[in-house]
């Protein structure tokens, strides 16, 4: 005799398939918005070393602006909006592998500090303020390393200096592997930032004390900044050079433009002792630091870190 199921099972069944095939509609959806928020803002630059994107806004005093993992010049332009604001002339460029910037086998961060020169060839600046986030820090550093006529100033945000092989450092490779593993799948990252949220900020480098202090405000900032890395798709290539590209160690000591380090000491994902470091090898440099904040520094303190950048920009712009 054939086993029909119960109706409690089918009921059960039919809700699967209904959520399942709700979750698919929204994510297709998500999908088509953010590869809609990406497209028509921004520049392509043909170059000898392969499309250079980038985007730039306001007057005033020129900064490049290199945003972190996961980023892309959308993430450069909020980075400037979210701390230079008004009186800055902002350049904004998507880093190798990031969205329509290209990526060639072999890259290294001192090539991607030449397609910074080559931007600002095109546009006609012969100096600027740098401005990096996290892991836009080793490209930010070998530029000034190799173009010091070209930097008034560098300022580096929560980034990444020096590699590590101490135990303290393991725990923030996992993170950065985890996030590397996540980005691969475009459905993986949405279902992430749709449902996992908190866990997400957690390996982004923020404590559970820092994620649950965080203002309405606050929050606005940490949740533009997750939902604009989406699409994850054309920024992965980019991710995944960033999580293993050699570092520029003992290299920022050749840096010397005036230098500005602003770190949160419980960052668990680029870790304080880069900033260490850094103000350790870096003549002159001058470290700022919080004791909480995590990764998520620009957010927790954005109105401390606006008022510190823009002063040290405008203290140097002649120089």
């Amino acid at each position: 005799m054939l086993d029909l199921p119960c109706p409690t099972m089918s009921y059960v069944l039919l809700l699967v398939l209904s959520l399942s095939a709700i979750g698919a509609v929204r994510f297709v959806i998500d999908t088509r918005r953010a590869y809609a928020g990406i497209t028509g803002n921004s520049t392509i630059l043909p170059s000898p070393l392969g499309d250079i994107e980038f985007t730039r806004g306001g007057t005033g005093v020129p900064v490049l602006v290199i945003h972190g993992s996961g980023g892309g010049y959308d993430q450069g332009a909020l980075i400037a909006q979210a701390i230079l604001g008004e009186g800055f002339d902002w350049i904004a460029p998507s880093r190798f592998g990031y969205l329509r910037s290209t990526f060639h086998q072999g890259a290294t961060f001192d090539h991607q500090a030449e397609a910074y020169a080559h931007l600002l060839d095109h546009l006609g600046l012969k100096k600027v303020s740098v401005l990096a986030l996290s892991h836009g820090g080793p490209s930010a550093l070998l530029f000034a390393v190799r173009y010091p006529e070209r930097v008034s100033s560098l300022i580096l945000l929560s980034c990444g200096v020096a590699s590590s092989s101490d135990a303290s450092q393991a725990g923030a490779s996992q993170k950065g592997d985890v996030l590397t593993a996540i980005f691969k799948f475009e459905v993986l990252y949405w279902f992430a930032r749709k449902f996992l949220r908190k866990q997400l900020m957690q390996l982004m480098g923020a404590g559970e004390s820092v994620i649950a202090a965080l203002t309405p405000e606050q929050k606005i900032l940490v949740n533009q900044v997750i939902d604009d890395m989406a699409p994850v798709a054309p920024r992965y290539v980019g991710v995944a050079f960033d999580n293993k590209a050699a570092m520029p160690n003992e290299r920022v000591a050749a840096v010397r433009a005036p230098t500005l380090i602003i770190h949160a000491t419980d960052d668990a994902l680029q870790l304080f002792r880069h900033a260490e470091y850094a103000s350790a090898h870096i003549p002159g440099a001058r470290l700022v630091s919080f004791d909480r904040g995590g990764h998520l520094l620009l957010a927790v303190e954005q109105s401390a870190i606006q008022e510190e950048v823009r002063r040290f920009i405008l203290a140097h712009a002649d120089r």
